[in-house]
């Protein structure tokens, strides 16, 4: 049996910087014992990163949320808190421009993962993206979200994208 972990974009402007919310930070002890966990079991952890660059206000995404963050170099771009103090050089981690990482899909669609979990933040953006592209590279694989490692600044919204990643099978643990 192979496992991964993916912790998405668990950034420090996503935790604490310009799009940070307090149930983001409430994740780390959380996000950390998990990577802990797995790395014990000799399992593979993945990271993504939100990755924008200067000129993120004159894209699509920026036009539409216009809060620069993430940005390639700066302290909001690098992992948050003890989570960050788990990262080995060893693991895997993939910058993405947008939402989903279509090079995260293609590692795992050429991987042969029975398990697949998820976590980190924004639920019902980045999230979602990343488990609906997780299920879609390996879909016999069992794929799952830790509904208590992930948040969403819209309570709402976090209920909503839990619920339609379980629509889609995707385990909510």
């Amino acid at each position: 049996m192979r496992k991964c972990l993916i912790v998405v974009d668990y950034q420090n402007d996503f935790v604490t910087g310009s799009l940070g919310f307090e149930k983001a930070e409430l994740l780390d002890g959380r996000i950390a014992n998990k990577i802990e966990k797995y790395r014990n079991d000799g399992w593979e952890i993945v990271f993504t990163f939100d990755t924008h660059e200067e000129n993120y206000l004159q894209t699509n995404e920026g036009r539409n949320l216009p809060v620069k963050h993430c940005i390639n170099g700066t302290n909001g771009h690098k992992l948050y808190g003890r989570t960050a103090e788990m990262l080995k050089e060893s693991d895997k981690r993939f910058c993405k421009p947008s939402f989903g990482s279509a090079e995260l899909f293609e590692y795992l669609k050429g991987e042969n993962f029975d398990k697949v979990e998820l976590c980190g933040v924004v639920t019902n953006i980045c999230v979602i993206s990343n488990a609906v592209l997780a299920k879609t590279a390996l879909p016999e694989a069992e794929v799952s979200v830790d509904s208590t490692c992930v948040a969403s600044n819209v309570d709402n919204l976090n209920k909503a994208a839990l619920d339609v990643m379980q629509s889609l099978q995707i385990n909510i643990l």
